[in-house]
């Protein structure tokens, strides 16, 4: 039974990606046996990096035969519930993605799911409630799991960013959901200065650059260490922008060209990677971080290679990912919990067959008499 507990968890990915939450489960020691994405680059990016992946829409794929399937982990796309996106929610055909996620279930029946998305889905309402509270029920009521959703800051679990994701985790007994969420760390140093420690130019990745337009340059160069569009005096500032400073409330008080400080953590990398919305200048250099600096902070190692037909593309697929880290994370904190599920189980299974045996009428047990 021991060899049968060690052995690779196999996981089935959906709306996979360039791989950040499958490259996490493959460092917990998991296989994945089904990937799919839409995205060619983010597609090439996998198996570059991962392995065979399914392309194109999931909705023209056949659901796959398995003996067992022990993880369904499924990023469905976020734009639709982001605040950096359309925030369409199920209005958007991409919202409705997630119901392929229960066709999946229904056939594999996995003993657990993982879901990652934005905190935008929290808010995400339809014709019968709110999303959240949907995806719950469907999962508890239709399929019997027993589930645990999270608002989490990554950075409070290494991910050297602030990036806020909900993750919500679904199995089978109830004694185990309030553990399958990995533990907060303290000892590790986040800060930008840190994370990009041993950068260099023969790192793959390093030199691609996204070009910006002359204007973006002009004003970024003029960003200090650790300010913001606000830290401009204001005679310098586009007409736009002093339209915005003049009535800060009604613009909800953006915070355009924020250039991170050496000792701060990061911001959220995000898909759009906006140069105005978005901290992505380099603290010290009068630039944009690279493709590879990007990868750093959403933890994707150094010789994971980033495919694509643009660098524009490259951004996307990053920011769009799962670190893997975090995902690793969630891959060991199941690991353990599938290990003590099957010892209990075989333990169940023991004592179950002993009692069957003292139970058994005694013309069917086989008795030896001595006779003296």
């Amino acid at each position: 039974m021991s060899d049968k507990i060690e052995s690779k968890y196999k996981v089935v990915s959906l709306f996979s990606g360039c791989g950040g939450m499958d490259l996490g489960f493959k460092q917990a020691g998991y296989e994945i046996v089904w990937a799919n994405d839409i995205d060619e680059d983010a597609c090439d990016t996998y198996e570059k990096n991962i392995g065979p992946i399914n392309r194109g829409d999931i909705a023209q794929y056949d659901i796959p035969t398995f003996e067992h399937t022990d993880v369904l982990v499924a990023g469905f796309p976020c734009q639709p519930f982001s605040n950096a996106g359309s925030r369409k929610g199920t209005s958007d055909p991409r919202g409705m993605l997630y119901e392929h996620t229960f066709k999946f279930i229904d056939k594999l029946s996995p003993k657990a799911v993982v879901f990652e998305n934005v905190r935008g889905l929290l808010s995400t309402t339809t014709e019968n409630g709110k999303l959240i509270d949907e995806l719950v029920s469907r999962l508890e009521k239709d399929y019997g799991y027993h589930v645990s959703y999270r608002l989490l800051n990554l950075s409070h679990f290494g991910v050297p960013q602030n990036r806020i994701r909900v993750v919500l985790i679904a199995i089978k007994n109830a004694n185990y959901i309030d553990h399958v969420f990995p533990e907060v760390v303290d000892d590790k140093d986040l800060c930008i200065e840190a994370t990009l420690k041993g950068i260099n130019d023969k790192l793959p990745n390093q030199q691609e650059l996204m070009k910006l337009n002359p204007q973006a340059l002009h004003y970024g160069s003029m960003i200090p260490e650790g300010g913001s569009w606000k830290s401009l005096a204001y005679d310098v500032l586009p007409e736009r922008w002093k339209k915005i400073r003049d009535n800060m409330a009604k613009y909800h008080y953006p915070n355009f060209f924020r250039r991170y400080a050496r000792d701060e953590i990061q911001g959220t990398i995000t898909a759009a990677f906006k140069p105005e919305n978005a901290g992505v200048w380099h603290p010290t250099q009068d630039r944009i971080y690279s493709v590879r600096e990007i990868a750093r902070f959403q933890t994707f190692p150094d010789e994971f290679i980033f495919e694509g037909r643009t660098i524009k593309s490259k951004y996307q697929q990053i920011g769009n990912a799962v670190p893997p880290l975090i995902a690793q994370k969630i891959g060991m904190q199941l690991k353990s919990y599938f290990k003590n599920t099957a010892v209990t189980e075989l333990k169940r299974s023991k004592i179950e067959s002993t009692l069957l045996n003292v139970n058994q009428p005694i013309s069917n047990q086989k008795i030896s008499l001595s006779l003296f």
